[in-house]
């Protein structure tokens, strides 16, 4: 049987998450590496995330690829209105935080992070419409604030 690509890794979010976890990698370990090997460590399944604790230290790699997501999502929202979109994350230790996106003076997206450490998603889908989610709802808001986001 043919091994065919999931068609989801041709979506651009996906292939920006892609670039953004390939551009973490500054020793170029990772260049050869299958989209769906970078891809496994965002794939909880509830045995896998049943093994981690409920309290843990946040590890870096964890941390990297919570990073890339929400990079991902500001590059794609910088190339649907054409604006600049920072992401701030503020992480304790234990998980516990934040993560703002900006456009201009625009909040478009506050969203509380609790058990960071968990961070991960059931399937590339859902991992998707998480993503399509954020992407719909940043950009009307900023479709009803554009002069906010422009300021």
């Amino acid at each position: 049987m043919a091994n065919h690509p999931d068609p989801l890794l041709e979506t651009e979010f996906f292939k920006e998450l892609i670039k953004q976890l390939r551009a973490q990698d500054s020793l170029g370990r990772h260049d050869s590496a299958p989209a769906q090997a970078l891809l496994e460590p965002f794939i909880l399944s509830p045995e896998r995330k049943q093994v981690i604790p409920l309290t843990a230290a946040l590890d870096s790699a964890t941390q990297s690829r919570i990073e890339a997501f929400y990079n991902a999502l500001c590059a794609l929202i910088e190339r649907e209105c054409g604006r600049i979109a920072v992401p701030m994350m503020n992480l304790s230790a234990e998980g516990f935080g934040r993560v703002i996106i900006t456009v201009g003076k625009l909040v478009v997206l506050d969203k509380t992070l609790r058990d960071a450490h968990r961070f991960g998603f059931a399937s590339l889908s859902v991992m998707k419409d998480e993503a399509d989610k954020i992407l719909s709802v940043a950009l009307n808001i900023i479709g009803k604030h554009s002069d906010v986001a422009g300021m």
